[in-house]
């Protein structure tokens, strides 16, 4: 029964034929963990929850996990709620990378709650790839939130991806403190369609001297969907520098709203941003429906191709 579980949500994700069960990996069914393995130097503590999972990992001081850590998780059933809490320690100069896969393919009503806690060491590097599978219908409302802290000279970055199935309602809220000498990279793509609701707050606070943060964010909205982003990065220190990148595409009836705000507290910090809302390009859309495309279609490809 578990290996059907494990086969059926690697299945869901694509990873059915290429996943090696060898490879350092966490699965994870609603509050069952189905299965797990660790490689030296890394230590993952997973514990079952009445409605999800802690699990708390750590990466030794000066190790390299050679090969991305792969997490998976996900609710099969069509309603539910999965509450996974993350406490993940990278101490000094050690180095690891997550790609983590969340599904809920057959969503009718699902709750997806995450509250992530990430301290990264002295020297340490940390890259965290998170891609989410929903179903085509039905309501999904993923709410994450996490809180982490930059050591001085560490290295930060995670990336947020959901562009196939409905977004349903997505309510993001990231902090990152970064100390002298860190960088911190946050990346978000999202496809909203129908009803769908983004909402995305990601915030970088640069107290180091010479620490850095990026905050890019592309959203498409079309259909009713609306999307609200704030992204917002404040420096204290002298020499940090940051950016904020904020796209958005429109269609139909969609709406969207973003917030850049920068700050800046020391005469010797320096940040900027950009922000732009439109729809896609009426030539590029012209051009694909001559060779066949649908206007739904083309619009589609082209927003895809965007965000990827």
């Amino acid at each position: 029964m578990t290996e059907d579980l494990v086969e059926e949500i690697l299945e869901s994700v694509n990873l059915h034929r290429s996943f090696n069960k060898n490879t350092p990996h966490l699965i994870i069914n609603a509050n069952e963990v189905l299965s797990s393995h660790q490689v030296e130097g890394l230590i993952m503590e997973p514990e079952e929850l009445p409605d999800g999972v802690r699990a708390k990992l750590r990466v030794k001081k000066g190790v390299k996990i050679g090969s991305p850590v792969h997490l998976c998780f996900g609710l099969l059933p069509e309603r539910g709620v999965q509450h996974i809490v993350m406490d993940i320690e990278i101490e000094d100069e050690a180095e690891v990378s997550f790609m983590a896969h969340c599904t809920f393919p057959n969503a009718v009503e699902v709750e997806h709650l995450m509250d992530a806690r990430i301290e990264v060491g002295r020297q340490a590097r940390y890259s965290y790839f998170e891609r989410h599978w929903h179903s085509e219908e039905g309501m999904v409302k993923v709410v994450p939130v996490a809180r982490i802290e930059l050591d001085e000279r560490a290295r930060f970055s995670t990336e947020f991806e959901l562009l196939k199935g409905r977004v349903g309602l997505i309510d993001m809220d990231y902090l990152t403190v970064c100390q002298a000498g860190s960088s911190a990279e946050m990346r978000a793509r999202i496809f909203g369609r129908q009803d769908d609701v983004i909402k995305i707050r990601e915030a970088a606070v640069l107290k180091g001297e010479g620490s850095r943060a990026a905050l890019t964010t592309h959203i498409a909205v079309k259909n009713q969907a609306r999307a609200e982003i704030n992204n917002e990065i404040i420096a204290e220190a002298p020499y940090a520098r940051g950016h904020v990148d904020c796209k958005e595409i429109i269609q139909d009836n969609g709406v969207a709203r973003a917030v850049p705000v920068v700050e800046v507290r020391n005469p010797k910090a320096h940040v900027t941003h950009e922000a732009a809302i439109g729809s896609v390009d009426s030539k590029q859309l012209q051009t694909l429906m001559s060779r066949g495309l649908s206007e739904e279609e083309a619009v589609d490809l082209i927003i895809e191709g965007l965000l990827s």
